[in-house]
């Protein structure tokens, strides 16, 4: 422990807790404003006809995402706002959390499960803050932020270390390119899911005809083309991250056992989470597939994601098994 700067360690259990307690008020707030949202109807535009009297797909998407965002702009409050305000500070504070982890212990904060996981939610509410600053989207925050609370407290409850210096395998360069790669693609793919989630429920219960139990969880959500479009977009820019972070950890293995791949769990496991948000692509461009059934696949994908996560690197014995890398 010599090599730690106790003080700086003790600095970002603090701002981990802060984080914590901010992005879980944001929870409240966006989960009261989540149960308290009115639709204001909104008369659509006229839309302009194409040559042959239908009106074109653009025209389409542009349309639904103006009345989406005039309706949240219109619908949202200030719960909405304060839910993206605190979970903008709480997002400050997780990374204050990781960086200080890493001055602290003088490498990158990647060196257990609790850095790990903690870098990749990073990464969530990063690109969450981004795909959810629109009015019209930040209705969407309690389905973001409940799961990273979750991952949050399991994070801190279970996989916990205190700071300390690495092996000598993890003292390499390949560490922040190899896993910061994995990580941020991991992180976006974890959202893709949960707009994923969302599409299928809001695609159940269509907007303005909600019914029942579930028509009242679905009523805040946005259309189902908007919600469609973000996971597709997140995929698209998770989806090559992730695989570039896949090549770089091969190269890694080269180097550090002397070859590309051995299907080792960890290996195996990302590469099947490769191939399943490659199906997804495939079937969302695919015509004839649905965007249902393109949706599942992406939620398979997600599940998978979390899989590997935790329970490969906690559970299965394998070479990943030591440090709980990506």
């Amino acid at each position: 422990m010599s090599d730690v700067n106790t003080d700086l360690a003790r600095y970002s259990d603090l701002a981990f807790n802060t984080s914590f307690a901010l992005l879980l008020v944001g929870l409240v707030i966006a989960t009261v404003g989540y149960a308290r949202y009115r639709v204001r109807r909104i008369t659509p535009q006229r839309e302009l006809a194409t040559v042959g009297g239908g009106t074109s797909i653009e025209e389409s998407t542009s349309s639904t995402e103006h009345s989406d965002a005039e309706a949240g702009a219109a619908s949202e409050g200030p719960w909405a706002r304060l839910a993206y305000l605190f979970s903008a500070l709480g997002t400050v504070f997780m990374v204050a959390s990781v960086v200080l982890r890493g001055f602290a212990t003088h490498r990158m904060p990647l060196g257990n499960m609790y850095e790990y996981v903690m870098f990749t939610l990073g990464f969530v509410m990063i690109a969450s803050l981004w795909f959810l600053r629109k009015p019209g989207y930040r209705q969407l925050w309690p389905w973001v932020l409940l799961p990273v609370l979750v991952m949050m407290t399991v994070a801190v409850r279970v996989l916990y270390t205190d700071a300390a210096p690495v092996m000598p395998a993890l003292q390499t360069y390949w560490v922040p390119i190899h896993v910061t790669t994995i990580t941020l693609g991991s992180g976006i793919l974890l959202l893709s899911g949960l707009f994923s989630i969302t599409f299928l429920l809001r695609s159940y219960q269509s907007k303005g005809e909600e019914s029942g139990f579930f028509g009242s969880i679905a009523r805040p959500l946005p259309s189902k083309e908007s919600i469609d479009r973000m996971a597709y977009y997140t995929t698209l820019l998770g989806f090559p991250i992730f695989g570039i972070g896949v090549i770089f950890g091969a190269i890694w293995a080269e180097s550090a056992w002397g070859r590309f791949w051995g299907w080792d769990p960890k290996e195996t496991v990302a590469f099947i989470n490769w191939i399943v948000y490659a199906a997804y692509l495939h079937a969302r461009a695919t015509t004839g597939w649905g965007a249902n059934r393109a949706a599942w696949i992406n939620i398979l994908g997600l599940a998978v994601n979390i899989f590997n996560l935790f329970f490969i690197n906690m559970v299965v014995s394998g070479l990943h098994s030591y440090a709980g890398l990506g």
